[in-house]
């Protein structure tokens, strides 16, 4: 199978076009392509299908195997590959995902190379009303914001953030929290001014990674609705920039895609 490796601000994928071929077994093979001991090392994997309501589907699964509605970092990586392969012949294509039909907009260089994507990730979902919430764990307090905004998230507001090794140990723990049946992307949120963010995330399904564009997604429509960001804001994550724009709850990022390396591997 030919694949190539990706990655957008860190967070890196294995890519292949699944169009021709049936995937069996996909779960064990998202966990078997993704360890980075014995497979070829990823926080997920794509692989693109023929679509009747769009340009091209796509399929996410995360590094646990498990299925993930949508992935803004991914369907970066995933347009890119699409238009650099000649799937989709053109800059201005749609994705369908698990969460909906995704408007996308490359921009390409001289050299017809895709160096950046604006991706319309759609309106942000509320399972609950815009609303602060209160969970304790092993007797600590931590105070968050629901919303969904392609797969389900939580963002926590910090002043500083805590060490690594308690945002893992935390993250993990509030990840599958009773709380969140469906488990939920976790999200501490440093605001630095009115247009930039600092953001470290804990995935569902893949743990600690260097960037989440759905979290950035998420985050952009809970600190908008606080009032403490307006306009575009830019977003560092630990892996790179995320630029984000929310109007009325519908949110548009944009970002670059990189190319890694291309290979083959026998599945």
């Amino acid at each position: 199978m030919k694949f190539w490796k990706m990655e957008a601000v860190g967070n890196d994928f294995v890519i292949f076009d699944g169009r021709n071929r049936k995937i069996r077994e996909i779960n064990e093979l998202a966990k078997k392509l993704c360890d980075r001991h014995f497979g070829i090392g990823a926080d997920g994997i794509l692989f693109c299908e023929s679509s009747s309501i769009a340009d091209v589907k796509m399929n996410y699964y995360n590094s646990d195997g498990s299925r993930g509605e949508m992935c803004g970092n991914g369907i970066r990586c995933l347009s890119r590959y699409v238009y650099e392969n000649k799937i989709v012949g053109k800059t201005a294509m749609t994705i369908e995902t698990d969460n909906g039909i995704k408007e996308i907009v490359l921009t390409v260089d001289e050299k017809n190379q895709v160096s950046s994507v604006q991706v319309k990730m759609g309106k942000a979902e509320w399972e609950k009303e815009f609303q602060e919430e209160r969970v304790e764990i092993e007797g600590k307090e931590f105070v968050f914001y629901r919303v969904t905004v392609g797969v389900p998230h939580i963002v926590i507001l910090v002043e500083d953030f805590m060490k690594d090794e308690e945002l893992n140990y935390w993250g993990s723990r509030l990840e599958k929290h009773s709380l969140f049946p469906k488990k939920t992307n976790v999200n501490f949120v440093k605001l630095l001014n009115t247009k930039e963010v600092q953001i470290k995330t804990w995935e569902r399904g893949a743990g600690r990674t260097l960037g989440c564009a759905t979290g950035c997604s998420s985050c952009g429509v809970i600190l908008q609705r606080l009032q403490k960001i307006s306009g575009e804001a830019h977003f560092y994550t630990e892996g790179g920039d995320v630029f984000v724009e929310v109007k009325d709850d519908v949110v548009m990022i944009y970002g670059k895609a990189n190319f890694i390396f291309a290979g083959d591997i026998d599945v």
